[in-house]
């Protein structure tokens, strides 16, 4: 199953915030958020897959569930309905992914 390009638009839109610098692109039916550049998310089945971070789990207190956006991925923090209609506290989190993800080798 593919994401509807709906849910892609309504989370770049709750985004906003952080344009021009977060953007998505279509992958295999499914998304990618890029913010700077760097993936820091990713929409898979009308769901939204953050990185997984320290400061994003801790941000998040504890209040999250993880999940796998594809078969054999590495466990992504899940993103909740609550979270997503969050503008400043999503905005929050991509930021804060994106500030403590490894710099690319």
């Amino acid at each position: 199953m593919s994401t509807n390009q709906n849910t892609a638009t309504y989370i770049l839109d709750q985004l906003s915030s952080l344009s021009p610098d977060v953007r998505v692109r279509k992958m295999f039916g499914e998304y990618a958020f890029y913010y700077h550049d760097k993936v820091v998310a990713l929409i898979c089945d009308d769901t939204m897959y953050l990185k997984i971070t320290s400061l994003g789990k801790d941000l998040l207190a504890g209040e999250y569930e993880e999940g796998n956006p594809y078969p054999k991925s590495k466990p992504h923090i899940k993103i909740s309905e609550e979270v997503l209609n969050n503008r400043e506290l999503l905005s929050q989190l991509i930021k804060l992914t994106y500030n403590n993800l490894p710099i690319k080798k």
